[in-house]
């Protein structure tokens, strides 16, 4: 049950803005969007909060390599994350925090750490001592003593365990920062996502998303800084699988990086939801030309049905497919599984067609309506409903439908090709000529 009855509180770790956006970034916010689509479609009210790290290393690295401003660089990435986003088709999220909006918040929040003793400093910033936490690794299900046991044990680390990670990083000559009672700097990656999901969705909040690498050590680093601050962080969590092409794991050091823009750019943008939708979100996605081609197919198949019963006409008798809908609620509720959800469509969807085939419009439209509605909830809507056609073309097709009733098929396959020529897509079916586009 959410914590408050009719809507539901969901915090997903956002973009680090330092490049492009790629596949993998694509796969987990299609994730999260079906989730919230889904949760809407069920009658609850979504507050998807979804955060932008705007400073960071990454940020100041790469704007000191091209000798540009920070600033510049995280509004620049920023702006083509959105816009990936937006032709991706994602719903924007209902807030949007900025790390560099919640700095004050987060030097009050690594104050009260140091109060309590689950904080300390060093030379170069403050650090949680994650001994203060009876529990840490929690969500590793691994203890502290084999996390400690594991980590990479840094020359020269002033930290008092391998495992303890920073609050507060003092700024070097020339770096942004902001002032704080413990040194000039600027907050730790997993300070500024703690104090922002707690800002907007307060304690003991529904869900908290993001991808299966985010686990350990930020997922985890953020629930221990809550709990040692006496406050009850995410009720539950959910973690998305990552992306893989020809079987690896995607990453810049194996040579197989793909920004969302190469990808958007060579397919459909819903076919890459459909690619993400036929995998459950806790597995590995792969992405490739074959798997890209299949759902490009599939997504064909959506649209034609949309093209073929855009006009017709509603059985009253037949109702709206209850059991579609039962079914395809049955397999959302069972862990967001979206490939049981997609087969149950494409069944009902070639179902519609034998209606088709059989000439029963009135059967077949209601069960394509209903599931073209379903897609839609998924995030999938179809191309191809009604479309106006001129009256030439409607003249040929009238000419065409008299000539096959005459079996004058060279003249109705003359009249195909000069329809074709006019840039649609020629159909027989039992109720004669259909074009579309």
């Amino acid at each position: 049950m959410p914590r408050d009855a009719g809507r539901t509180g969901l915090y997903v770790c956002g973009p680090t803005v330092y490049g492009a956006p790629h596949v993998g970034h694509g796969r987990f916010a299609l994730v999260y969007d079906v989730l919230r689509r889904y949760l809407e479609f069920c009658g609850l009210r979504v507050d998807h909060v979804s955060n932008v790290t705007d400073i960071d290393d990454k940020i100041i690295d790469r704007a000191a390599s091209e000798g540009r401003s920070w600033r510049d660089v995280a509004a620049e990435a920023e702006a083509e994350w959105w816009a990936a986003m937006d032709q991706m088709g994602l719903a924007r999220p209902t807030a949007t925090p900025h790390a560099t909006e919640y700095i004050a918040e987060m030097v009050e929040f690594v104050g009260e750490l140091r109060a309590r003793g689950s904080a300390y400093e060093t030379g170069d910033g403050v650090y949680f001592d994650t001994s203060s936490v009876a529990d840490y690794g929690f969500l590793k299900h691994q203890s502290i003593e084999s996390l400690r046991a594991g980590a990479r044990v840094e020359v020269d680390d002033q930290k008092r365990s391998p495992v303890d990670f920073a609050l507060w990083k003092r700024s070097k000559p020339g770096e942004p920062s902001w002032e704080a009672p413990f040194g000039a700097g600027r907050p730790g990656w997993h300070t500024e996502c703690v104090v922002m999901s707690l800002a907007l969705l307060g304690e003991n909040f529904d869900l908290h998303g993001g991808g299966e690498d985010l686990i350990f050590p930020h997922h985890e680093n953020e629930r221990a800084q809550a709990e040692a601050r006496g406050k009850r962080f995410a009720h539950r969590w959910m973690h998305n699988g990552l992306v893989r092409v020809d079987g690896e794991k995607m990453s810049k050091s194996l040579g197989n990086f793909r920004t969302m823009a190469d990808l958007l750019e060579r397919s459909d943008p819903r076919a890459y939801r459909l690619l993400v939708l036929g995998s459950h979100y806790r597995q590995a996605v792969e992405v490739n030309e074959r798997t890209l081609e299949d759902a490009t197919t599939a997504l064909g198949r959506i649209d034609s049905l949309a093209r073929r019963f855009a006009d017709a006409p509603p059985d009253a008798e037949a109702g709206d497919a209850g059991e579609e809908r039962r079914q395809f609620r049955e397999a959302m509720d069972n862990d967001l599984d979206t490939p049981r959800a997609l087969g149950g469509l494409f069944s009902a969807m070639r179902r519609a067609n034998a209606f088709w085939d059989a000439g029963d419009l009135r059967a077949g439209g209601t069960l394509a309506r209903t599931v073209l509605d379903l897609f839609a909830a998924l995030g999938v809507e179809a191309a191809g409903g009604r479309q106006e056609v001129d009256e030439r073309v409607l003249d040929l097709v009238r000419r065409r439908d008299e000539a096959r009733a005459a079996r004058d098929f060279a003249a109705a396959d003359r009249l195909r090709a000069e329809i074709e020529q006019s840039g649609w897509v020629v159909e027989d079916t039992s109720g004669g000529t259909r074009v579309y586009r």
